[in-house]
């Protein structure tokens, strides 16, 4: 079985989803690297795609065929949205990135400002990147990620695959399934969902607790299929890189959760809603009292879909992880670095964990759709990175060439950075920051090669925070 075929087949059977509704998938994908980035994009949308013909037919509706480009399920593992006459800021703040200790490599993700201080207390430095790298040289690897770690902030050490697999945290996560169901008590969909051939999710209300960057992708693609998708950050939150991206077809609140009128208002909007898909740590919703019961017994019928970044078991369940530190802690860029010419961190060409993930979070909300409409029944379902991560891991394709890189060596982890070759099909949109095109859409559900149903996104990219935190 290859790559692909494995991997959907892994995600068909973590989500539960049945014999029909295969997708079609058709041309070549458009991503290069030592491990099967192209494979997983295309498994990780088709999983969306066969998952949305499954709530279609559970709604009484007749879907198409799934059909997936291979080329544009690649190419949207990028930027999406491309700025015509203007430009994005960079994704990175400008200390992030690789660095070089006494003693191998460790990766520092600052692009927080909390997390961006942290790192800078442990190393008692200013904020500028060569002092940070003279002060990095001094530390042994993993006791600068234990005392970063310790502070609140974000690191990860380089490790081989043979490596993670070894570790408490990967042996926990190798245990878990790619995608964890657990069914909750009964409840009806909303009054308001009105699904139809051409908006599957048109009416269905989504609460976004997200933030970058699998969650998100995961609500685009919901508004994509009609969903009222309602984002609720905190007071002063930014992400100035991928907003014009992610806030695709959505509404974006602020709310201070840690008010009592803002977590009020919070918990009136889960009432109200059909769909919360949320990326926060382990216990912090607890804390919030918007725990897993809290949560289930406001909303009775209540699809929850939730990320985490290391694994929901082990002893770094609760640890604070984005796709660059959890492709430097599971050995992802110690073998790209190791089986080719590299001599420094070598990733993925594009967050791709972060992207699957998100793909397969959405394939979860609407698998857990089609079961209340079939049975009454809410459910829960779990996700993680680091899990996305074994899955790759376990396909990984040894066998193209003698260095195991294919036909081009991996590139740059920055977003976007996918293989120029067959420029994928865009269109023009307009967004608050001026003119983009837009990415055609990687599936469609087809009847006699026309599309029926086609991710469309109705409201325009705008900035965080602009809209009342009501429905």
């Amino acid at each position: 079985m290859d790559a692909e075929a494995a991997l959907q087949r892994e995600a068909a059977v973590a989500l539960g989803l049945g014999s029909d509704d295969v997708p079609r998938v058709v041309g070549a994908g458009a991503l290069e690297s030592g491990y099967p980035v192209a494979e997983l994009a295309t498994a990780s949308v088709a999983s969306a795609a066969r998952a949305t013909a499954g709530v279609m037919r559970a709604a009484g509706l007749e879907p198409g065929e799934p059909v997936v480009d291979r080329g544009l399920a690649g190419a949207w593992f990028g930027f999406a949205v491309r700025p015509d006459g203007w430009e994005l800021p960079s994704p990175w703040d400008p200390i992030a990135g690789d660095y070089r200790a006494a003693d191998g490599w460790i990766r520092l993700h600052t692009n927080a400002p909390h997390h961006r201080a942290a790192a800078l207390r442990v190393l008692g430095v200013e904020g500028e990147r060569d002092g940070v790298a003279r002060a990095v040289a001094r530390w042994h690897a993993q006791e600068l990620e234990d005392a970063v770690v310790a502070e609140d902030g974000c690191a990860a050490v380089l490790r081989d695959p043979a490596d993670w697999a070894a570790h408490p945290q990967g042996t926990a996560v190798a245990a878990e399934p790619l995608v964890a169901r657990e069914p909750l008590g009964s409840g009806d969909p909303g009054a308001a969902w009105r699904p139809s051939t051409g908006r599957p999710l048109a009416g269905l209300r989504v609460l976004d607790l997200t933030r970058v960057l699998a969650g998100p992708v995961a609500t685009r693609l919901l508004a994509g299929l009609g969903a009222d998708v309602l984002r609720i950050d905190p007071p002063g939150w930014d992400e100035p890189a991928v907003v014009p991206d992610m806030m695709l077809g959505k509404r974006s609140a602020r709310l201070d959760a840690r008010d009592p009128a803002g977590r009020a208002r919070l918990a009136d909007l889960l009432v109200t809603s059909d769909v919360v898909v949320h990326g926060y740590r382990p216990g912090a919703l607890e804390r919030l009292g918007l725990g897993d019961d809290e949560r289930a017994a406001l909303r009775p019928g209540l699809v929850d879909v939730s990320l985490d970044a290391y694994g929901w078991s082990g002893p770094w369940s609760g640890r604070r992880g984005f796709d660059s530190l959890v492709q430097m802690s599971t050995g992802i860029v110690g073998w790209g670095m190791r089986a080719g010419t590299h001599d420094v961190p070598t990733p993925l060409p594009v967050q791709a964990l972060d992207h699957a993930t998100g793909y397969l979070m959405a394939a979860a909300a609407l698998s857990g759709l089609a079961a209340l409409l079939r049975d009454g029944t809410g459910s829960r379902w779990r996700l993680s990175l680091a899990r996305t991560a074994s899955a790759l891991e376990g396909v990984r394709d040894r066998e193209r060439d003698p260095s195991g890189l294919g036909s081009s060596s991996p590139g740059s982890s920055s977003p976007g950075s996918s293989n120029p070759g067959g420029e994928p099909a865009r269109t023009p949109i307009d967004t608050a920051w001026g003119p983009a095109t837009l990415l055609e859409a990687p599936f469609a559900l087809e009847v006699d090669g026309r599309a029926v149903t086609s991710l469309r996104w109705e409201r325009a990219s705008h900035p965080l925070g602009g809209d009342a935190p009501a429905w």
